[in-house]
């Protein structure tokens, strides 16, 4: 039983990709340290809390968050992120300095 748990952990930590990874795609439009205002209308995103960073992540995945007209733009850059990419995607912007 202990295996297949340590089994199933390892399964969800190897599931999750890279921080640094998931963030290339973002870097383009956010900036390599998140200083730039995405299309010149998003906000800055350096300087963010992890917790800041999920939340956001998740109300663009759910449709529920529109944040100067990036609405729809976020929401198909979040559709095929799991829980846990955004997350692991939170953790790196909050680390960008």
């Amino acid at each position: 039983m202990k295996t297949l748990i340590a089994l199933l952990g390892l399964t969800a930590m190897l599931s999750a990709a890279d921080g640094a990874a998931l963030y290339q795609k973002c870097a383009a439009r956010h900036g390599l340290k998140g200083e730039k205002a995405a299309l010149g209308k998003s906000e800055v995103i350096s300087g963010w809390n992890s917790a800041k960073t999920l939340e956001a992540l998740k109300g663009y995945k759910a449709g529920t968050r529109n944040t100067k007209g990036m609405g729809a733009l976020m929401k198909g850059q979040t559709a095929a992120l799991s829980d846990a990419d955004m997350k692991v995607l939170a953790d790196h912007i909050a680390g960008l300095k």
